[in-house]
């Protein structure tokens, strides 16, 4: 039986490796000279040039793009998790006439490949003023993060127990002061988890940006990386290209580190009943 216990344990530290070891490569080249990272990527740096992070976020515009991706997806989060929160609350928690039939056209949104809605997508948007924009990009994050939320947050509210929220009835509290002071509480691992999973989906966005903000003033990171791997690759200055990619990993690799047991008792929360 310990035999058998011992393959998944070698499966996930093989897993680990091969996930672990291109970060630390990053964040090693980043802190190199361009001649180390030709000659021997696979040694420590001889010198530990932090000034490769300065030049990257002050040079090559890398912290304009960090700033426009914090706006962005700061902005959108807030606008899902409110969203989200009040519609999966509404479904999971009130029964009305077309109650499974909202509950299954968000989840189909799910399915919904993005690329398709981008033509009328960019003509939508363009027609309401806000290509190119923050608000604009806002609200297409939002739409694009909400069915996701509540799909996730539908399956947390049911499994609050419908006895404390009768009780707060019973109390005088009004059905908003239920959901705000009672249930939004209560279900608080589900929406750190669902925040957590929307924070690097909407981070690490690309498609949309690229169709719908063309801006250079406005790039979020993602387009930022992609404009700056270009030029740098021009410039063969390797060291700067990998101290804007090790920036723009920083806030993913934090979140996660920082709300992983919160992620893990969201999703096991969620899934019992």
């Amino acid at each position: 039986m310990k035999r058998l216990d011992f393959f998944p344990q070698l499966a996930m530290f093989g897993w680990a490796v091969v996930t672990a070891l291109p970060l630390i490569w990053a964040v090693l080249s980043s802190l190199k000279t361009d001649d180390e990272i030709l000659s021997s990527p696979w040694s420590l740096p001889a010198d530990w040039r932090f000034d490769n992070w300065s030049r990257a976020w002050n040079a090559a515009s890398i912290g304009r793009y960090f700033l426009n991706s914090l706006v962005v997806v700061g902005g959108a989060l807030i606008l899902t998790m409110l969203l989200g929160s009040l519609v999966a609350y509404a479904l999971a928690r009130y029964r009305f006439r077309g109650n499974r039939i909202v509950y299954y056209t968000f989840v189909a949104a799910m399915f919904f490949p993005v690329f398709l809605a981008l033509v009328p997508l960019f003509f939508v948007v363009q027609q309401l003023g806000l290509l190119g924009t923050y608000p604009g990009l806002i609200l297409v994050y939002t739409a694009y993060a909400v069915p996701f939320t509540v799909f996730f947050l539908h399956a947390f509210f049911r499994t609050l127990p419908a006895e404390v929220a009768e009780a707060a009835f019973l109390d005088g509290c009004s059905h908003g002061a239920v959901f705000l002071r009672v249930m939004l509480p209560l279900a608080r691992p589900g929406l750190v988890a669902v925040g957590i999973f929307n924070f690097l989906g909407l981070w690490n966005q690309y498609l949309l940006p690229l169709v719908l903000n063309p801006d250079p003033d406005r790039y979020v990171l993602a387009q930022g990386l992609a404009a700056l791997s270009v030029s740098q690759g021009y410039r063969s200055d390797w060291s700067g290209l990998f101290a804007g990619m090790t920036i723009a990993m920083l806030p993913v690799l934090v979140a996660y580190v920082a709300f992983q047991r919160h992620i893990r008792a969201g999703m096991t929360a969620g899934a019992v009943r």
